[in-house]
């Protein structure tokens, strides 16, 4: 199988200044629908507002519609997902991509990546060279060498961790899994599907792992194997457990290397705390990394990495002679379009084109802060994050307008590459302006600034004094080893 390298001078595939000047919705109309335009029929515009469900069903062909033609229908749909871009504040996918036009060919081929990436099929409709140069990729990002990885672009991170939790339970078939109650949902889903035991760790405000309940369930359970995962960047509140406290936690209650897994949840953040820290590194004594290829690098279609051990995938490992390769995937038949899709969006950014993006959210997100900060709203946003946690507006259609999260009291903003400052400022405006009337003449809040307020100095408190304790810990492990005979 050959290899396709990401250290080259990229060059996308020439276009003309008038396909340049497209939009996807004039790129629809003149390429995909050409009859709309020319009979002009009419298209009902959906506005800024939120998008609604269409009451469709399937046509038969030959006989008689009433309704919309099918063109119709979908340049009125592409239309509405055009308009609500600018409104999408609220989910971790970077739409900001050109690709669309230049691969668009691809997709009059069946593209099926089925087995082991590296291995070849019997059909040559697959992009397993592409999936292997994107897999080397990563890699390299995730300091393990090229000989010492197995590893697959998956559907989504929900599949990632689905792999990765799998593989610490072959590895410990006793073992426990812990994962922090901001966790992905995927981790618990992982948890149910395998049957497997598991505890859930407390966090603190930010979202972040409780170290010491951590401590106080790996004691309990000490006759059992670990099975961790570690969130590199929480769903919702955007915080990072931090590994190496995990690690130095394992140790210190008498778990050797044998007898735990870490498995790093990095849909989100993979792509991006490389490029600021080492905290995801196999040099670290770490078992799986997965992110989502659609969030940070932007893909149109939902995809992902997972990176483990290549001595570790001997236990999924299975031969299947119908398809003359080895699966050790989870699904099987994958998307060969998307390894496709990553490898081309890598190699046009670059590193340096990725380290600009990440310079720029994490900017937007801290002048987002401020901003709300200054107009006295509640706010809070971890270090290294682009999540802006928020007061939950009280008017549903305000969070349906501009696609919000929300969590009990809270709602959040991802600030991804696509999002630029005058759509910030759009949603400054906006929300003051509506808090005049929810609030009755602006006022803020008072008992939710309070409360925040006090959860900030307890969270604060809770670091400061895990910080001692482990310090403590340490020298108290230090003194009984010199103090042995």
């Amino acid at each position: 199988m050959g290899s396709l390298s990401l250290e080259m001078d990229f060059e996308p595939l020439p276009m003309t200044p008038r396909s340049l000047a497209m939009t996807p919705r004039s790129l629809a109309r003149r390429r995909l629908f050409p009859n709309v335009e020319n009979k002009k029929q009419k298209v009902e515009q959906s506005g800024a507002g939120p998008r609604k469900n269409l009451q469709l069903e399937v046509m038969e062909p030959g006989l008689k519609n009433d309704g919309p033609s099918l063109d119709t229908i979908l340049v009125n749909y592409l239309d509405t997902l055009t308009q609500r871009v600018n409104f999408h504040l609220g989910y971790p996918v970077n739409i900001c991509y050109d690709h669309y036009a230049t691969l668009a060919p691809l997709l009059q081929f069946h593209l099926n990546n089925c087995g082991d990436p590296f291995l070849q099929n019997t059909v040559d409709f697959h992009s397993k060279d592409f999936e292997v140069a994107v897999l080397d990729w990563f890699a390299q990002l995730w300091e393990i060498e090229k000989d010492q990885y197995w590893g697959y672009v998956t559907n989504g991170g929900t599949e990632g961790n689905l792999h990765g939790i799998l593989l610490g339970r072959e590895l410990l078939p006793e073992g426990i899994l812990y994962a922090s109650k901001d966790s992905h949902y995927s981790v618990f889903k992982a948890a149910r599907m395998y049957r497997m035991d598991s505890e859930t760790i407390n966090t603190s405000v930010n979202g972040e792992m409780d170290y010491s309940d951590l401590r106080a369930k790996l004691l309990q359970n000490k006759d059992k194997p670990a099975i961790i995962n570690v969130t590199i960047g929480t769903t919702f509140k955007g915080a990072i457990d931090d590994v190496d406290i995990i690690l130095e936690t394992l140790k210190d209650c008498g778990y050797s290397q044998d007898r735990f897994y870490i498995h790093c949840d990095a849909a989100l953040c993979g792509l991006m705390t490389p490029f600021i820290n080492n905290m995801i590194s196999f040099k670290k004594p770490i078992g799986s990394v997965t992110i989502s290829g659609h969030k940070f690098l932007g893909c149109p279609m939902p995809c992902g990495v997972q990176i483990t051990r290549k001595s570790y995938i001997n236990n999924l490992s299975t031969n299947v002679e119908y398809i003359a390769s080895v699966d050790a995937t989870i699904s099987g038949s994958r998307n060969g379009l998307t390894p496709i899709f990553l490898w081309y969006s890598l190699s046009v950014k670059g590193q340096i084109g990725l380290q600009k993006d990440i310079k720029r959210c994490l900017d937007n997100a801290k002048y987002l802060k401020d901003r709300l900060q200054q107009a006295g709203i509640s706010v809070m946003l971890n270090e290294l994050s682009i999540i802006v946690v928020l007061e939950r507006p009280r008017d549903h259609e305000f969070v349906r307008r501009w696609q919000l999260s929300c969590v009990k009291d809270m709602a959040h903003v991802i600030v991804m590459p696509g999002i630029t400052r005058e759509m910030l400022d759009n949603f400054i405006s906006e929300l003051v302006q509506q808090r005049k009337v929810w609030y009755q003449n602006g006022k803020t809040n008072l008992l939710v600034l309070e409360r925040i307020l006090v959860l900030r100095i307890v969270h604060a408190l809770i670091i400061r004094l895990t910080t001692l304790v482990l310090r403590r810990q340490r020298k108290r492990h230090l003194l009984l080893l010199i103090c042995l005979p």
